[in-house]
C-alpha cells in the first residue's frame, strides 16, 4: 500500500528554503561585490598580481551566485509531465557551472602571476595591499559562514560547496597579506609566486567541490542519512523490518523510498502504521520532500 506525506506541507517547506537560500545568495553577492571593488582598486594603485588574483577569484565567486539564485527559481516550479521530479536538478547543474567558473579564474590568475615573474615590475603602496588582502579575508569568511549556515540547513549542497569556497578564498587573502609582506622585506617576486601558490591551492581545493556535486548528480546520499531513517523507520511500533530503503537528493530536498514489513492484522491497522512511519520520517528527515512506502507481501522473501 504505497503511501507518501501530505504534499501542501512537503511544498511549503521547499518553498521556504528555497527563498532563504536566494536570501542567502543576495546578501553574499553584493558583500562579494563590495569587497571586489575595494581590492580592484588597490590593484590599480599597487601593480600586485597577488592582490589581482584574490580579486579575480573574488569576483568570480560572486558571479557564481547568479546561476545557483536562477536554479533556486527554477526549483520552486512544480512538477509537470515532462520534468515529473520538478527541477530541482537545475541545482546541482549550477554547482557544475560554480566549478567551471573557479577553473577559470584560477587559470586566468596564473596566467597573470606567471607574466609577471617573467617580466618584474615595481609594486606601490603596499600598506594598501596589506588593508586589501585583510578586507578580502573578512569579506569572504563573512560570507562562508552565511552560506554555510544556510546550505546546512536547508540542505543545499551547492551552497554549502559555495561558502567553503569564499572560505578558501579568504585564506588566499591572507596570502596576499604574505606577499606584501615579502616585498617589504625587499623579495618582490614574492608577490608574483604567492600569486602562483594561489591558483594552485584554488584547483586542489576545487576538487571537494567536485566530488560533491558529482556525487549528487549520480543520486548519492550520505550513508548517515540513511542510517537516520532506517532507524525512525523500525522505531516506529509494528514495523518488524526494512527490507530495501532508497534515498536521494533533489537539490537541496530528499526524496525516497522503502519497502517494510509489518506487524498487521488488517489493511487499516497497516495503512495507520504506514502513516505513522511517514510522520516518523519527516522528523527525522528536515528535508524529506516525498517518500513512498510499501509493504512487503506475507511470505515474500
Amino acid at each position: 500500500m504505497p503511501h507518501s506525506h501530505d504534499a501542501a506541507d512537503s511544498i511549503d517547506d521547499a518553498l521556504e528554503a528555497s527563498k532563504e537560500g536566494v536570501r542567502a545568495l543576495k546578501i553574499s553577492l553584493f558583500v562579494l561585490l563590495a569587497t571586489t571593488v575595494l581590492q580592484l582598486g588597490v590593484v590599480f594603485i599597487s601593480g600586485s598580481v597577488a592582490l589581482l588574483a584574490d580579486t579575480i577569484h573574488n569576483f568570480s565567486d560572486a558571479l557564481t551566485a547568479v546561476p545557483l539564485w536562477v536554479a533556486f527559481i527554477l526549483g520552486r516550479r512544480a512538477a509537470s509531465r515532462r520534468y515529473t521530479f520538478g527541477l530541482g536538478r537545475a541545482e546541482d547543474l549550477a554547482g557544475l557551472f560554480i566549478v567551471v567558473v573557479v577553473a577559470l579564474s584560477a587559470v586566468v590568475a596564473a596566467w597573470q602571476s606567471i607574466a609577471r615573474l617573467l617580466d618584474p615590475h615595481p609594486l606601490e603602496n603596499l600598506w594598501w595591499v596589506v588593508a586589501a588582502g585583510v578586507i578580502g579575508f573578512a569579506g569572504n569568511e563573512a560570507v562562508a559562514i552565511y552560506r554555510i549556515r544556510v546550505g546546512q540547513r536547508i540542505g543545499s549542497a551547492a551552497l554549502v560547496a559555495d561558502g567553503v569556497h569564499a572560505r578558501t578564498d579568504g585564506f588566499t587573502s591572507l596570502a596576499v597579506v604574505a606577499g606584501a609582506i615579502g616585498a617589504m622585506l625587499g623579495f618582490p617576486l614574492a608577490d608574483p609566486i604567492v600569486g602562483i601558490l594561489i591558483s594552485g591551492a584554488i584547483i586542489v581545493l576545487l576538487w571537494g567541490t567536485v566530488r560533491s556535486i558529482g556525487r549528487r548528480l549520480m543520486d548519492g546520499i550520505e550513508p548517515e542519512l540513511v542510517d537516520r531513517a532506517n532507524a525512525a523507520l523500525l522505531a516506529v511500533p509494528g514495523v518488524t523490518s526494512v527490507d530495501r530503503l532508497q534515498l536521494r537528493w533533489v537539490g537541496h530536498r530528499l526524496q525516497g523510498s522503502a519497502i517494510v514489513r509489518l506487524d498487521a492484522t488488517s489493511t487499516v491497522v497497516a495503512a495507520a502504521i504506514v502513516d505513522d512511519a511517514l510522520h516518523t520520517l519527516n522528523r527525522a528527515l528536515p528535508n524529506l520532500d516525498d517518500f513512498l512506502i510499501a509493504q512487503q507481501p506475507h511470505g515474500a522473501t
